[in-house]
């Protein structure tokens, strides 16, 4: 078992690189499409996975990953389990800023705030971000890439140093409604 490590390649000038890992790939590939087309001062590739750990045949071509987003559907418990099972195949030094997770279908009812919980559970363990996004709206699918797109660039280094803790806490902060800030 190989370690996907985030410190093993050169980053590229003015290039950033975020992965987005989803199983069931219902938001994926249109996060995906907002990024590469929204409007940023700097380079975005992405890269889509299902889990992680990334094949190994193309590892020399692959670029420095700066941004891993484990995205969890709520309502489907194989979300949860793949997301955790992939963290088994990440070097410890990626939880240093480099991880986050992106939580959909928050609202859906008491059966999603306990694995609300769980995700949130499993994020302060690994003390990594938990982003509430709504998928099912293109206005949502664009709040959740702009709030992907600011903590890419502080990861990856293009942000000044003094602004990132401050704003770090703004971006990763819940919106789905306030019952869901009792932990």
């Amino acid at each position: 078992m190989t370690l996907l490590t985030p410190f093993s390649k050169v980053p590229e000038l003015n290039t950033a690189t975020i992965l987005l890992v989803e199983i069931e790939e219902q938001l994926q590939s249109k996060l995906a499409d907002v990024i590469v087309h929204y409007e940023k001062e700097f380079n975005v590739n992405v890269r889509l996975a299902r889990k992680l750990p990334l094949p190994v045949e193309n590892k020399e071509s692959r670029p420095r990953i700066d941004l891993i987003v484990f995205i969890v559907n709520l309502l489907s418990e194989r979300s949860l389990q793949s997301v955790e099972s992939s963290l088994n195949h990440l070097h410890s030094d990626y939880f240093l800023g480099k991880v986050c997770f992106l939580v959909t279908d928050a609202r859906c009812g008491s059966y999603t705030q306990d694995r609300l919980a769980s995700v949130r559970k499993l994020a302060a363990s690994h003390q990594c971000p938990v982003i509430c996004a709504e998928h099912r709206t293109a206005d949502g699918i664009h709040a959740a890439a702009a709030r992907l797109l600011s903590i890419l660039k502080m990861s990856a280094g293009m942000s000044p140093i003094p602004t990132t803790a401050l704003y770090l806490s703004t971006l990763t902060r819940c919106s789905v409604t306030s019952d869901l800030e009792e932990d």
